[in-house]
C-alpha cells in the first residue's frame, strides 16, 4: 500500500460564533475549538499503485481511496485534478458523506464544490436508513441531490416489501427535505397509493407537510377519514390541522398549537363541526393549558375545557377513543408559591361543566369554587417531631344547569345545593419512634371549620354563620417478624406484619353543617387505618373510638428481594356508636349501632414468573354478605402471549348494612362485571386479540373488541380490529379499525395502538421498534 498526503493550507479558523448575547465559557488556548474551512481540507490518497502526470494529475488503482475529513471516495480506479478538485470514479466505486453511500460503477465528482454525475447509483441515507437506486443522479451542490427515476425504500430488509417509485426525487440537505413529483407507493409489487407531490424528512426531524392519512368507519358517524397537517414553525412553536370528514355528519376541522419557553409551555386543541347532519346544530370543543415559572418560587398554571353540548363526546369521540363516560370538565387557574423552607401555598379558581345523559336521571353538578386558598406547613423531625398543617378557604357556587337537553329545562332555574364559604384548618403533631423490627407513632390533631351559607339543616333551621372544633387522636403500632423459609422451591423470606390503629374522634353535632364536596371513602385498607370515613373536605368528621387490627404476611424471594406471595386482612372494632352521617339521615346510612366493620381480605401469588393471581373481598361479618369483591388472574407463558381475566362485585353502598333498604338492586349502584382479554398467537404470523366486559346487572357487553395482528417481514405489519362499546345506559357504538404499518415509513388506515395498549392487558407490539439510524452507521 501506498500512502500519500498533499497539505493546501494548514490555516485554523475558530468555530465558536461570538456573539455577545450567548453565554459563551472561556477554553484555555491550547484547547481552542477549530475547523478548517471548505478549500482548507487536507487530501489523502491510498492506492496500490499511485502515479502523477506531468499536469498534476493523480492516478490511483487498485483499492484506491481519496479523503477528506468530510468525504471518503473509493472505487478500483480513481483519476483526481488537485488544481479543480475533480475526481473520475471508475468501476466499484463509492462516495460516503455525512453518514450516507451512493455507489456507482461511473462517478464523477468535484471534491472542493461537491457536485457531480453519478451513473446506476445505488444510496443508502445514514439519517433515516432509507436506502434505493435511480438510473442517474446528480449533485447539483453540496445540498442539492437530484435522482432520476428512482427507487426508494425505508425497509431494512434484503427483499423489501415495499418501496417508492418516481420519475424524480430532489434531496435538500440543507432543509432536511425530500421532494418526490408523481410517487406510486408499492406494496408486494402492487401499487397502493399515488401522490403528485410528496415531501419527506432525510433525518428525525420535524419537517412541516402531511402526515400520513387516516380512515375508518364507526356506526355513529359513518365512514371517516381525516389527513393532518403539521406546521413546524419554529424548534419552540408547532401546530397541527387536521380536516375530519364523517360521512353521516358532515366535515370537522381540528386542530392544535404546542408552544414552549424557557419558563412557560402549554397547548391550544380545539375542534369545530358546523350544523351537523344529523343534530343540524354547530358541535365544538376547545381546550387550553398553560404552565409558567414566574420566579421566586411563584407558578402559574390554568387549564380550560368546554364541549358544544352533553351528547359531544358520545358522539364525536377521537377515533378509537371512548370518552362517552366523560361526565365532567373541569377548568381552573392557579398560582402556586413554594419559596419558603416549609411552606407553600396557592389560589386557584375552579369551574365544571357537568354533561347530563337524557336516558338517566339528572347528575348534580359539582361546586365551582370562586376562588379557594391553601396553605400548607410540613416539617419533619423538629426536635423529634412531624408537623403538618393543612388550611383552605374557599367560595363555594353551585352552577344551574347551562347545557342543550331540554329533559332538564327545570334545572336552569333551580339551584340545587345553597352557596358557601368555607374556611378550615387542620393541623397535625406526630412523634414516630422507629425502631428495627417495630414502631409507635402516637399523633394529635386539632381541626377547625368556619361556614358561611344560607342553607337550612334537616330540621329546616337556617344558620348562616356555623363553626366547630374537633380534637383528633390516634396511635398507630406495628411490628415486622422475619424467617427464612423456601416457596414453590425458592429460598424466600417470609414477613408477619400485625398492626394496631387507636383512633379517638369526640363527637361533634354537625346537622347544621351543609355538605359540599364529602363523601363515604372507599372500605379499603388504606382506609381502615385512617382518621375519617369521609374524603374530600371533610364537611363530616366522624365520631370514633375504634381499634383496627391488621395482619399482613409476605413471601420475598432471598435473592432479589421480589414478593411472591402476599396475604393480608384487617377489621375495624367501634367502642361508641355512629352519630355522624353524610345527610343527617340515619335510615339512608349506616346503623349507628354497629360494632366492628367488615371484614378486609387481601391475596396475590406469583406462582411462577408467568402465571399471577390476585383477590380483595369486603364481607359483613353479620349477615356474611360480599359488600365488595375482585379477582384477577394473568398468564403470560412468552412474549406476544397474555391471557388475563378479572371479576368485580360492588353492592349499592347504600346496602352495605342495612338488608332492608329498598334500593338494593339499584343498577346505578350496584356493578357486578367480568372481563376476558387476550393477545396470542394463532400460528408464527398471525395472532389473535380480544376483551369482552359484560355487565352481570345490566345483562349486557358494555365493550367488546376483536382484532387481528399479522407480522410480515421486518417491513410491515397489518392489523384489523373491531370495537363495540356502550355511549349510554341504552345505545352503543361501533367502530372498525384497519391499519398497514410500513417500517420506515408509517402506517395507511385507523390507528387502533392506542386502544390495544390501554384496553388489552400486556399487550406488546408485533413489530419490534427499528433502532434510530445516526450519520455514523456507516462511519470509516
Amino acid at each position: 500500500m501506498i500512502l500519500a498526503g498533499l497539505v493546501v493550507n494548514n490555516t485554523l479558523k475558530p468555530a465558536l460564533a461570538s456573539e455577545p448575547h450567548v453565554p459563551r465559557l472561556k477554553a484555555a488556548s491550547h484547547l481552542q475549538v477549530q475547523s478548517l474551512a471548505e478549500d482548507d481540507m487536507t487530501v489523502f490518497f491510498t492506492g496500490d499503485v499511485l502515479e502523477r502526470t506531468e499536469n498534476g494529475t493523480v492516478l490511483l488503482k487498485g483499492d484506491a481511496q481519496v479523503r477528506r475529513v468530510d468525504s471518503i471516495a473509493k472505487g478500483e480506479k480513481i483519476e483526481y485534478h488537485p488544481n479543480s478538485g475533480d475526481l473520475r470514479i471508475r468501476g466499484q466505486g463509492k462516495l460516503l458523506r455525512e453518514g450516507s453511500l451512493i455507489q456507482s460503477e461511473h462517478i464523477d465528482y468535484n471534491i472542493q464544490n461537491e457536485t457531480g454525475a453519478i451513473q446506476s447509483p445505488r444510496f443508502v441515507f445514514g439519517g433515516s436508513g432509507g436506502s434505493g437506486s435511480a438510473e442517474q443522479a446528480d449533485l447539483l451542490s453540496k445540498n442539492h441531490l437530484r435522482m432520476k427515476t428512482v427507487e426508494y425504500t425505508g425497509c431494512p430488509c434484503p427483499a423489501p416489501s415495499w418501496f417508492i417509485r418516481a420519475p424524480q426525487v430532489d434531496l435538500y440537505n440543507d432543509k432536511n427535505t425530500g421532494v418526490a413529483k408523481h410517487g406510486v407507493l408499492y406494496f408486494k409489487n402492487v401499487p397502493i397509493l399515488y401522490s403528485p407531490y410528496l415531501a419527506f424528512p432525510l433525518r428525525e426531524e420535524r419537517k412541516s407537510g402531511f402526515l400520513v392519512p387516516s380512515y375508518g368507519y364507526s356506526s355513529n358517524s359513518g365512514l371517516e377519514f381525516s389527513i393532518p397537517y403539521y406546521f413546524n414553525i419554529a424548534p419552540n412553536y408547532d401546530a397541527t390541522l387536521t380536516p375530519r370528514v364523517l360521512s353521516k355528519r358532515g366535515v370537522q376541522l381540528q386542530g392544535e398549537f404546542r408552544y414552549l419557553g424557557k419558563r412557560h409551555q402549554g397547548q391550544l386543541t380545539g375542534s369545530y363541526l358546523a350544523n351537523d347532519n344529523k343534530t343540524d346544530t354547530d358541535r365544538w370543543y376547545f381546550a387550553a393549558e398553560h404552565q409558567h415559572h414566574i420566579g421566586g418560587g411563584v407558578g402559574f398554571a390554568y387549564n380550560y375545557r368546554r364541549v358544544s353540548d352533553d351528547d359531544y363526546f358520545r358522539d364525536l369521540s377521537t377515533f378509537g377513543i371512548n370518552q362517552a363516560s366523560v361526565t365532567e370538565l373541569l377548568s381552573n387557574a392557579r398560582f402556586t408559591w413554594s419559596g419558603a423552607k416549609y411552606f407553600n401555598a396557592a389560589l386557584s379558581v375552579s369551574k365544571y361543566q357537568t354533561l347530563q345523559d337524557a336516558e338517566r336521571s339528572y347528575r348534580p353538578p359539582e361546586y365551582d369554587r370562586l376562588p379557594e386558598f391553601e396553605l400548607h406547613g410540613t416539617r419533619y423531625n423538629w426536635g423529634g417531631f412531624d408537623v403538618q398543617t393543612q388550611n383552605y378557604a374557599t367560595r363555594f357556587v353551585m352552577p344551574y344547569y347551562s347545557g342543550s337537553l331540554s329533559k332538564f329545562d327545570n334545572e336552569r332555574r333551580i339551584r340545587l345545593a345553597p352557596n358557601s364559604t368555607r374556611i378550615s384548618s387542620y393541623t397535625t403533631v406526630a412523634y414516630p419512634i422507629v425502631r428495627p423490627g417495630w414502631y409507635v407513632t402516637p399523633k394529635f390533631g386539632l381541626h377547625l371549620s368556619h361556614y358561611d351559607t344560607d342553607w337550612k339543616s334537616v330540621n329546616n333551621v337556617a344558620q348562616r354563620n356555623v363553626g366547630r372544633v374537633v380534637p383528633i387522636s390516634s396511635l398507630d403500632m406495628g411490628m415486622t417478624f422475619e424467617r427464612d423459609t423456601r416457596l414453590f422451591g425458592i429460598d424466600s423470606i417470609q414477613t408477619l406484619e400485625p398492626r394496631l390503629y387507636y383512633l379517638y374522634v369526640p363527637y361533634r353535632d354537625q346537622n347544621d353543617i351543609p355538605n359540599l364536596d364529602t363523601s363515604v371513602t372507599t372500605f379499603n385498607f388504606s382506609q381502615a387505618f385512617s382518621e375519617n370515613i369521609y374524603s374530600g373536605g371533610w364537611d363530616r368528621i366522624a365520631n370514633a373510638n375504634q381499634l383496627t387490627m391488621g395482619l399482613s404476611t409476605r413471601w420475598l424471594d432471598s435473592d432479589t428481594g421480589f414478593e411472591r406471595v402476599r396475604l393480608e386482612a384487617a377489621q375495624r372494632f367501634h367502642f361508641t356508636n355512629q352519630k355522624v352521617f353524610l345527610h343527617n339521615f340515619t335510615a339512608h346510612e349506616y346503623p349507628p349501632e354497629r360494632t366492628r366493620s367488615d371484614y378486609l381480605f387481601g391475596a396475590y401469588a406469583a406462582l411462577t414468573d408467568q402465571f399471577h393471581v390476585r383477590f380483595d373481598a369486603q364481607l359483613n361479618p353479620e349477615s356474611r354478605d360480599r359488600n365488595r369483591m375482585s379477582a384477577g388472574v394473568r398468564w403470560q407463558p412468552k412474549r406476544l402471549a397474555t391471557i388475563a381475566a378479572s371479576y368485580r362485585y360492588e353492592r349499592d353502598p347504600r346496602a352495605f348494612d342495612n338488608p332492608q333498604y329498598q334500593f338494593v338492586n339499584n343498577d346505578e349502584r350496584t356493578k357486578e362485571q367480568i372481563s376476558l382479554t387476550t393477545q396470542w398467537p394463532l400460528s408464527n404470523k398471525l395472532y389473535g386479540l380480544g376483551r369482552v366486559d359484560y355487565s352481570i346487572q345490566e345483562k349486557r357487553s358494555t365493550q367488546t373488541i376483536f382484532g387481528l395482528e399479522y407480522k410480515g417481514d421486518c417491513c410491515w405489519t397489518g392489523r384489523f380490529v373491531l370495537q363495540r362499546y356502550a355511549v349510554s345506559a341504552q345505545k352503543s357504538n361501533s367502530a372498525v379499525f384497519l391499519q398497514l404499518e410500513l417500517s420506515g415509513l408509517g402506517s395507511i388506515g385507523t390507528n387502533p395502538m392506542s386502544l390495544l395498549r390501554e384496553r388489552i392487558v400486556g399487550y406488546k407490539p408485533v413489530t419490534p421498534s427499528i433502532p434510530e439510524k445516526t450519520v455514523f452507521e456507516r462511519y470509516e
